[in-house]
């Protein structure tokens, strides 16, 4: 099943909402199919009240995330199966590209839905491709960047489940702000000084933002903050 695309279903719409900042890119039919992608045929059947609809499901899914950050798999995988029972999927084989130059295609799984109405299908095929991906991945895959205030969500890929951000960007941002607060530390305390606590947990903080910070682009990237 094309895992990685379903799953960014989830993580693009509970995006389309910064809470801290007090922003919602999701206010218009325009952007509902935005959302959708390439599913162009699922996007025409928005309506208005699809934005009601997805913003509903976006506080839910944001609801798995922030379970899974916190540590509570057992709270993540209850609050997507309810998702999954209220908005199923029909499992559909497919092969849209031709392999050979007799026409034969490429059979894949592809989840089909027959919901009714476009908010119904979006739900559905987000919520299962995130299942797919905690199931295959574990729940600790699903993380929330930790560079304030983004509050963005994102799905970690990386080798070693280094990822604590949502973007290079913010990353990168993260970085700057453990190397200014170090320097300033260092400035108020005596050249000859022994490094305080403090001073030294902020170094490790750098250490360990620049290397999560290289990868930070492991995984599909959330909006930018």
């Amino acid at each position: 099943m094309e895992l990685a695309y379903y799953s960014d279903l989830a993580v693009r719409l509970v995006n389309s909402e910064e809470p801290a900042r007090g922003t919602d890119a999701l206010t218009s039919v325009e952007a509902v199919r935005t959302l959708f992608g390439e599913s162009g045929q699922s996007a025409r059947r928005a309506t208005d009240a699809d934005v009601t609809r997805l913003r509903s499901v976006r506080a839910r899914l944001r609801a798995v995330f922030e379970a899974a950050a916190d540590g509570d798999e057992v709270l993540a995988v209850d609050l997507l199966n309810a998702l999954l029972i209220e908005f199923p999927v029909s499992p559909q084989i497919s092969g849209h590209e031709l392999r050979d130059e007799d026409g034969r295609p490429d059979w894949h799984m592809h989840i089909a839905d027959y919901a009714a109405n476009a908010s119904a299908g979006f739900a559905a095929t987000a919520s299962m491709g995130l299942a797919f991906h905690l199931t295959e991945l574990g729940a600790d895959r699903l993380g929330i960047c930790e560079a304030p205030p983004c509050r963005n969500v994102y799905l970690d890929t990386s080798t070693n489940r280094s990822r604590r951000y949502c973007s290079d960007r913010c990353a990168t941002r993260a970085n700057v702000a453990a190397y200014r607060a170090r320097k300033r530390l260092d400035a108020g305390r005596p050249a000859d000084a022994a490094p305080t606590p403090r001073t030294a947990s902020l170094a490790r903080d750098r250490d360990r933002t620049g290397r999560t910070a290289d990868s930070a682009h492991d995984s599909s990237p959330a909006v930018d903050s």
